[in-house]
This record gives C-alpha cells, sequence and structure tokens, in this order.
C-alpha cells in the first residue's frame, strides 16, 4: 500500500475527474487551496511569528551587558569636611560574568522554540486546508441538491401532463390535475431554496480567500465518486505522522532545554566593577576593582530545577494521553466512513434502480388507468428521498475521510488502494 504524503485534501482530487471540471468558470479544489494559501491572514502570519522567534534567540544569545557608572563621596561634608576639598569621585565598568552554561541554556531554549514554529503552522495549515475541503465538499453537495431538485421537478411536471390528458379523456377528476400542479409548486420551492443555500456556501467558501464574491460559476467535482479507504490497522500506524504528536519530539528538546537552564542557576555568576577614583584633596588618582558573589544561589536554584524535571516528567504522559485520544477520533472517523460509504453504495447499486424501474411501471400503469396520482406521486417522492439519502451518506463518507487525512497527515488517493476496504474491527 502506497500513500502519497501531500496536503491533507488532495485526495479529493478525485472529484477533479469530473466532466464539471472541463467547463469553463469552474473551481476545482485545488485552486481554492491555492487561493486560501495565498490570501488567509493565519498563513501570511506565520512569517512574523517566526521572525519574532528568531529575535528571541538574537536576544538569548546576547552576552550581559556592561554599565558604566559614576560614584562621588563627601561631596559635600560638615564642618572641617565642608567643600569639594574632600571629596571622592570614582568612575566605573561593571559587568557580569555567566558561569554554568547560562547564555547557552537560553540560547537552546529559544531555539527549540523556533523549531517547535514549524509544526504549529503545519498543524494550522492542515486544519485550514480541511476547512476549505469541508466548504468545497459543502458546495458540491448543493450543487448536487440543485440538480435533485431539478429532477424532481421535471417529473413532477410530467405528472401534470398526464393528469392533464387524463381529465381532458374525462378518467380523472380536475382535482388531480391541481393537486400535481401543487406538487410542482413545491418542488419549485425546494429547487429555489436549493439554489439559494447553494450561492451562500460559494460565498462561505470564496471568503476563506478573502473574496465578498463567489467570482466562479460552480464547483468542480462529484461527491458521488466512490473510493475506497485503508484499513483501520494501516491508518493507526500513520497516527505519528500527526503534527499534535510530532509536536512532542519539539516539546522534549524545549523542556529538556528549560531543566539545563534552571541547572544553569544553581552556578553563581561573578559581578565585577574596575574603574578610577580620584582623591580631590591630594588630587591624586587610583584604581579601583571589586568582585561579587552571591550566596545560597544553589538553593533558591533546586525550585525551578525540580519544576523543570516534573514538566520534563510529565510529557510523556502528555504524549500518550494525546495519542489515545486521536487513536479514538480515528476509530470513530473510520466507522464513520465505512458505514457511509456502504450505505451510498447501496443505495446507488441497489435501491435507486428498483426504485428507477418501479417509477417507469408506474408511469405506465397511471397512463393505462391501472394506478393512481397518489401512488404514482410517492413513488416520485421516495425517488427522490432516496437521492438525497445517498448524498448525505456520499457527504457523510467524505467529511469523514478528511478528518482521517487530518489526523494522519497523509492523502489517500482511492486508485492506489486495490485491497483497502478492509471495515474497522
Amino acid at each position: 500500500m502506497r500513500l502519497k504524503r501531500t496536503a491533507v485534501t488532495a485526495a479529493m482530487c478525485l472529484w477533479c475527474a469530473s466532466p464539471w471540471a472541463q467547463q469553463p468558470g469552474t473551481l476545482t479544489l485545488e485552486e481554492a487551496i491555492t487561493r486560501v494559501i495565498a490570501r488567509h491572514p493565519d498563513l501570511a502570519r506565520s512569517r512574523y511569528s517566526r521572525e519574532g522567534a528568531r529575535a528571541e534567540v538574537d536576544e538569548a544569545a546576547q552576552r550581559p551587558e556592561f554599565r558604566a557608572g559614576i560614584e562621588s563621596e563627601n561631596w559635600p561634608g560638615t564642618g572641617s569636611k565642608s567643600g569639594p576639598g574632600e571629596a571622592q569621585v570614582t568612575l566605573s565598568l561593571a559587568s557580569v560574568l555567566e558561569l554554568g552554561g547560562k547564555r547557552a541554556a537560553r540560547v537552546e531554549v529559544a531555539g527549540a522554540r523556533l523549531d517547535g514554529l514549524t509544526l504549529k503552522e503545519e498543524a494550522r495549515r492542515l486544519d485550514l486546508l480541511a476547512e476549505v475541503a469541508r466548504r468545497f465538499l459543502d458546495l458540491l453537495a448543493g450543487q448536487y441538491l440543485v440538480e435533485i431538485a431539478e429532477a424532481d421537478l421535471s417529473q413532477r411536471e410530467k405528472v401534470v401532463r398526464a393528469a392533464s390528458q387524463r381529465v381532458r379523456a374525462g378518467a380523472s377528476p380536475d382535482s388531480v390535475r391541481l393537486m400535481a400542479e401543487a406538487a410542482v409548486s413545491r418542488a419549485k420551492l425546494r429547487r429555489n431554496r436549493a439554489q439559494a443555500q447553494t450561492r451562500a456556501v460559494a460565498r462561505s467558501l470564496a471568503a476563506l480567500w478573502n473574496d465578498r464574491s463567489a467570482n466562479f460559476d460552480r464547483a468542480a467535482g462529484d461527491p458521488l465518486v466512490p473510493f475506497a479507504v485503508p484499513s483501520l490497522d494501516a491508518l493507526s500506524a500513520l497516527l505519528e505522522d500527526n503534527p499534535q504528536l510530532r509536536q512532542f519530539a519539539d516539546e522534549r528538546r524545549l523542556r529538556e532545554a528549560r531543566v539545563q537552564l534552571a541547572r544553569s542557576a544553581s552556578t553563581p555568576d561573578i559581578e565585577w566593577q574596575a574603574g578610577v577614583r580620584r582623591l580631590e584633596s591630594t588630587k591624586e588618582w587610583t584604581a579601583v576593582l571589586g568582585v561579587s558573589i552571591p550566596l545560597g544561589t544553589r538553593a533558591r536554584a533546586q525550585p525551578r530545577v525540580k519544576a523543570a524535571q516534573a514538566e520534563l516528567a510529565a510529557l510523556s504522559l502528555e504524549h500518550e494521553s494525546e495519542e489515545i485520544t486521536l487513536y479514538e477520533t480515528l476509530i470513530d472517523a473510520h466507522a464513520r466512513v465505512m458505514a457511509a460509504r456502504d450505505e451510498a453504495d447501496m443505495v446507488r447499486t441497489d435501491l435507486l434502480p428498483r426504485l428507477g424501474q418501479a417509477e417507469q411501471a408506474a408511469e405506465r400503469a397511471y397512463r393505462a388507468g391501472a394506478l393512481s396520482y397518489l401512488e404514482w406521486a410517492q413513488l416520485q417522492s421516495d425517488t427522490t428521498t432516496a437521492r438525497q439519502e445517498q448524498l448525505e451518506a456520499a457527504i457523510e463518507a467524505y467529511r469523514a475521510l478528511i478528518e482521517i487525512q487530518r489526523l494522519t497527515g497523509q492523502s489517500f488517493n482511492a486508485a492506489e488502494f486495490t485491497t483497502s476496504t478492509e471495515s474497522s474491527p
């Protein structure tokens, strides 16, 4: 079994085989993804996040600053010590000698944060592309609902014509024709509603790339295209590709760096000061040198070391908990995709053909006077309902497939799986 590691929604390219993709003014999923990647602010702002993280690395690499100072003593005094004659002026330069690898530890922490941004950006990208695929799928579903509504309207109009012929022939009362015309009106309302909802979904999709109008005629694809799915065991082996789990490797490095940074604080730094002092009473200059070492740094650093070690120790449990959560989500998504796909296939291969044959037979029987209008109309309603159920099942299957792709960080092309139709245990 071969898996193509591309964008999370690339498997939806199955739709692009539809004849719709050849018509001008159509929007493919690939084009929608390209527009979102180019214009969505959540992806654009990642560049600034990385710039800020790099600045933090540069800041962490800086050495302790130098401090210049001036100090005056005995100025002014009182009595015999009054006036500038007894003043002492000291000019000094001071800084800190960092020991224990503090600067290297700071750089390691900042570098780990910078590296962790890559997976966070990837996770954000996958979530966004999955949302693109869901809205694109909603648009395809809306378009297909319009087609179902138009087919239903066409069938209802056929009944009106047949009922009118029977009324003129005196074989049916005029109320039958009126009932059929009322059914046509309801079918038009359903079609208009489906068209309005589809336009709203198209605008919602275009909003992802900050477009206030849908500048395309329709989405390219067919939501009823059947597809195969890898087994649950094969998918669970891919969970480590999920960015949420891969982030734990970077998080471990970050927490290890924090432990080292906390440990480095147990080594005291040496504060030094050097300068010259002028004695106004003798007009002479003398050198001044001072060193200061804080006491008790090891004891003060221990709480931070223990806290950092505890966070590091807890990471493996966090990883295990996240893995369990993702696996449970994968089980649910796999079960949903298998059930919904099988339901859509059954409606397509078994239910719809039988209803189609029954409807044709009902039309012949109605024209021959062997069937009532209500029986024929009920069969038409059953056919429309079955097509809607097929669409709902297919959309549910594709939604679950998108979730599986997001969880595993993979994309699956149905043509690549010849033995991948196993159901989950």
